[in-house]
């Protein structure tokens, strides 16, 4: 009796046509930035009935064909569909403000538009380190990074997202003594993965983080809720 494991032949290599495991399928391979202020729709069991929207970093293509939105999420980048904290939030849809319409399937010229971008550009090569990509932040990320346990944050711009060829997406943020020019624009030597910073603990948008840095009671007081979870 032949007692190998069956491949799994479910899942195609969008380019090869050939059959991927688990892992390998869900591998980014391309991003294209979001640029008409589209947004993920969310919920969470703390606010019954109330959806509350999030700007959308970017789209993403996995090796499997399949592409969702990327929004940063607590401390990391996360696709809107696997967005499933009960607490936190999970995914409710996406929401075109221009058109004033809700959506449950990334927009067709989104698909488009990195299934033809992956084609063009593909590099046949196993390197993790290689750099698939590198697109500006315009959402206003921030990076918090504390070394007391919160008694005391640091809160960083994010200028770039870095895709590697391995699927890793991450945050790109300066380091202020080696900054020799200006504006900082991706790709600055200066430029370092916040998650590979020791005391990186989690990514904020803008509008809290500045309202963090300001001093706001209520910022404060989601913050502090947050970190004791």
């Amino acid at each position: 009796m032949d007692n190998k494991p069956v491949e799994n032949t479910n899942v195609i290599d969008l380019f090869t046509r050939k059959p991927l495991d688990e892992n390998e399928s869900s591998k980014i391979i391309r991003l294209a930035p979001e640029m008409d202020g589209m947004e993920m729709l969310y919920s969470n069991d703390a606010n019954p009935g109330k959806l509350f929207s999030m700007k959308i970093l970017c789209w993403a293509l996995s090796k499997d064909g399949n592409v969702d939105a990327m929004v940063p999420w607590l401390n990391r980048l996360v696709p809107a569909r696997e967005l499933n904290d009960p607490l936190n939030g999970h995914w409710e849809g996406y929401y075109d403000s221009f058109h004033e319409l809700a959506y449950f399937e990334p927009p067709e010229h989104k698909v488009v538009e990195l299934e033809n971008a992956a084609s063009f550009y593909h590099i046949d090569s196993e390197d993790p380190e290689l750099i698939l990509q590198e697109i500006n932040d315009n959402i206003g990320t921030h990076a918090i990074l504390s070394e007391d346990s919160f008694k005391t944050v640091v809160l960083v711009h994010v200028t770039s997202w870095r895709l590697f060829n391995d699927g890793r997406i991450l945050a790109m943020v300066a380091n202020e003594e080696e900054v020799d020019t200006t504006p900082i624009l991706a790709g600055d030597e200066c430029l370092y993965a916040a998650q590979d910073h020791e005391n990186f603990r989690y990514f904020f948008h803008h509008i809290i983080a500045n309202k963090i840095k300001k001093g706001d009671p209520d910022a404060i007081s989601a913050f502090t809720k947050l970190v004791d979870e």
